[in-house]
Order: C-alpha cells, then sequence, then structure tokens
C-alpha cells in the first residue's frame, strides 16, 4: 500500500540551520582509538590534554641580550658587570644564582633569566667592551620576560575533549609529551547517488548521460569534515532498487543522497523514505542553490536499522539521520557545508560550532530577485583591508566549472534585489 502524501516543509534557511544543529546536539561519536601523534592531526580528541609542568618551566628570555635588574638602567648610559653568559637549554646550575646591583648577564633567546634579574635589554641598545656591557635604553620591570608558568600551570587544560587537531593543537601536544593521543573514530557516511541518467566515472556517456561526480565532490567533503565516505553504487530511478540501496547507506552512521528530491515523476527519495516510516524534519530551505534539500531519520527498528552492517556491526542504535541533497552538482556541494557537516562534525565527536561568514567589498553590482538566501560562486582577491569579491560567471547550478572557478561563495540575504558595487558582502570561504 503507498505511503501518504508526504506534506512539504519549507523552512527558511537560518529555521533549517537551527534543526540541523539542535538534532545534531543529540548524536555521540562511535568510540574512540589511540593513534600517533603526527597521525591524530585532522582528527578530535576524545581526552583532553593537561599540562605536564608549568609552561614555561622558568621564566624564559624572548630575546638575545642582557638580563639586568631594570633600576640599575635609571641614568643612562648604565654601565654594568657582566657576569656570565645564559644560552638556551642551558642547565639551571651552570648560570649566575643571582644578578646582583650593577651587574647584567649576557642572555640568548628561550634561556631562563637569572634570580635577580627582571626585564632583559635587547642587544641593540648594548655594546660590550671586555667583561663590561653599556646599555643606552630603559626598560620596564618584566620586559621581554615570560614568567614561569605565565602560559600554563602544571595540571591546567591545554586542549579539551571535542577540538579538532590543528598544527597548534599538535605542537602543544607535543610539547608536553604526548607521542599518542585518544582520537573519536571518524564517521562512516554513505553516500549514494541517484538517477538513470547518472554512469560512473569510468563509463562512457551516452548523449543524454553524465558522469557521477557527486559522489567524488561530496567524498571529499566527508574526508575534510572528519568523516569516513563509503560510495554507494548508483541507485536508479526504481523503488525497489533505490530502497536497498537505501537500506543499505542506513547501516552507515549518516546517509546523503544526492538527486531524486525535487517534483518530478521519478524523483523518488522521499516518497521511498515516507514508505519506509522516516520521520522528516524539512523537505526544503528558503535558499538558491538547493531549495529541495531534505532531513530526515529512521528511527531503531524502521527503514532497515538494526541490520548487520557490511563489517558485521550493527547499525546505529538510535536510527539513522540522512539528508536528501540537490542532484545539481553546485546545490550538493552547498547544502553540504551548510547542513550536512554540522551534524558530521557531531558525529565525529567535534563541538558545535556556528556557521562563520568572512566580509569583502563587492567588485561589481549584483541584481537578482528575493525571496531566497542565495549563495552565489565567486572569487575572492586583494589583500588586507583592499579585499574584493567579485560572482563568477555561471550557468546555474549544475555548472561544475564555474564553481571550480570560484573560490568562495557570496551570501545574498532574500530581501535584497540590488547590491551596488563597493558595498560590503557576507562571504563563505570555500
Amino acid at each position: 500500500m503507498p505511503a501518504p502524501p508526504l506534506h512539504a516543509t519549507v523552512l527558511s534557511f537560518e529555521d533549517a540551520r537551527r534543526v540541523v544543529e539542535e538534532q545534531a546536539t543529540t548524536v555521540h561519536p562511535a568510540g574512540t582509538e589511540s593513534a600517533a601523534l603526527l597521525a591524530a592531526a585532522g582528527r578530535v580528541l576524545a581526552v583532553a590534554v593537561f599540562a605536564d609542568r608549568d609552561i614555561p618551566p622558568f621564566p624564559r628570555s624572548t630575546r638575545d641580550g642582557y638580563a639586568v635588574r631594570s633600576e640599575d638602567l635609571a641614568q643612562l648610559p648604565a654601565t654594568l658587570d657582566v657576569i656570565g653568559e645564559i644560552r638556551a637549554g642551558e642547565q639551571l646550575d651552570r648560570i649566575p644564582r643571582e644578578i646582583g646591583p650593577g651587574q647584567a648577564a649576557s642572555i640568548m633567546t628561550g634561556a631562563p633569566v637569572p634570580a635577580g634579574a627582571d626585564a632583559v635589554v635587547m642587544v641593540e641598545y648594548s655594546s660590550q667592551h671586555g667583561e663590561r656591557a653599556e646599555i643606552t635604553k630603559r626598560v620596564e620591570p618584566g620586559q621581554n620576560v615570560v614568567p614561569r608558568g605565565a602560559e600554563a600551570r602544571q595540571g591546567s587544560l591545554l586542549l579539551d575533549r571535542g577540538r579538532r587537531l590543528n598544527e597548534a593543537a599538535i605542537a602543544l601536544a607535543a610539547s608536553v609529551g604526548k607521542a599518542k593521543l585518544e582520537v573519536y573514530r571518524p564517521p562512516r557516511v554513505a553516500v549514494l547517488t541517484t538517477g538513470d541518467e547518472i554512469v560512473d566515472v569510468g563509463a562512457t556517456p551516452s548523449p543524454t548521460q553524465i558522469r557521477n561526480s557527486n559522489s567524488y565532490s561530496l567524498a571529499v567533503q566527508i574526508r575534510q569534515a572528519g568523516g569516513e565516505p563509503v560510495l554507494l553504487p548508483i541507485a536508479p530511478d526504481e523503488p525497489q532498487g533505490l530502497r536497498r540501496l537505501v537500506e543499505d547507506g542506513l547501516k552507515s552512521d549518516l546517509l546523503l543522497m544526492t538527486g531524486g528530491v525535487s517534483m518530478g515523476r521519478y524523483d523518488l527519495v522521499e516518497q521511498v523514505l515516507s514508505e519506509m516510516g522516516a520521520e522528516f524534519f524539512f523537505t526544503g530551505a528558503k535558499i538558491q542553490p538547493g531549495r529541495p534539500v531534505v532531513f530526515g531519520k529512521c528511527g531503531a527498528g524502521k527503514c532497515g536499522a538494526g541490520a548487520l552492517a557490511r563489517d558485521g556491526a550493527l547499525a546505529p542504535q538510535g536510527g539513522a539521520y540522512f539528508f536528501g541533497l540537490p542532484g545539481n552538482p553546485v546545490s550538493t556541494m552547498v547544502t553540504f557545508e551548510l547542513f550536512a557537516c554540522p551534524m558530521l562534525e557531531a558525529l565525529a565527536g567535534q563541538l558545535p560550532r556556528k556557521l562563520a561568514f568572512l566580509h569583502a567589498r563587492l567588485k561589481s553590482e549584483i541584481r537578482i530577485k528575493t525571496g531566497l538566501r542565495r549563495f552565489l560562486p565567486a572569487v575572492l582577491s586583494g589583500e588586507f583591508e583592499n579585499s574584493e569579491v567579485e560572482l563568477v560567471a555561471w550557468q546555474g547550478s549544475g555548472d561544475i566549472a564555474a564553481t571550480a572557478r570560484a573560490n568562495c561563495y557570496v551570501v545574498v540575504p532574500p530581501d535584497r534585489e540590488h547590491i551596488a558595487a563597493g558595498e560590503w558582502v557576507a562571504v563563505m570561504p570555500r
């Protein structure tokens, strides 16, 4: 018996994004694993990292010069007795015990500042003659010195769980001796491209067919967001075959489908999912490109959930979320970034983050219809405060070539039909 008609729920961009973010707070990563420090780069930290000692572990000089008592430089030029030299890595028992009145120690960047000294004079403002140094510039107490523990105290939190590990985080973990880190396992994200007009990359398409590009663009975006793509066979425009592949995809942590979500006679994704008992949160968003995007969930015990996955593990116990992304390639890429990405990041263990935009001046005017929030391929150029952005010439949401030339999207509010050249506009980087 066919399912009842699906009532369309088309939301504004802001409301659709909010629904995804709310649902993303309910999911949990699949588990954790230990990874070597470099292998952990780009992964999400599962166990917090704490300082194993004060950082820095001693008062550290930030300049080459002389460790001095700032009060000795009240009158300039000041001549001080040089009682030693301190190199970076010098053992503490080999540095002067204390800098007394009228004394100084030659010191290198990164070296420990000896007791008694409260500042470092840069070498540019000094000259040494034998065992005496002439100083020509005053310093304030603490100048050019990082106090012990100023960056972190022993036992303090350095990296919290849920953080994506970039180069700075990896460096910080290395600085506290973490050769391995506990990270979340990447979520498996199934990718299902639909349509009789789609053929594999290696096939020779007929005059009315196109090669499958969406599976590959999504695989790249999934990896960049911290997931593991699982590419399924191309689904036919036929309910039984489509359902079998949808059931297979729902054994992963997240299912992304492209195509088959518009209003055409052979757009069957929503029909098949409705017949399988899926819950739909929205069936469209007021954006361009990507208006017919679909977001929903197949609960446990429905939609084939509970079957064994291909590696023998159970499908997600609480059911699996899915997105139906429009089949036009640019729409697929845009809707992934706007909606699928926050769900994937949550499944990867990453803490929630809001969608951030840059701003740049518009190089050429934009005239467009109102009613939809638009994400238009563009090129951001220039530097510093002179950055500017210009739309690329494109033929709509199927134009991959134009999007490949772009490095960002200009975001146009739904109530703007004209934006003049020179105005500041929101920009979403790619």
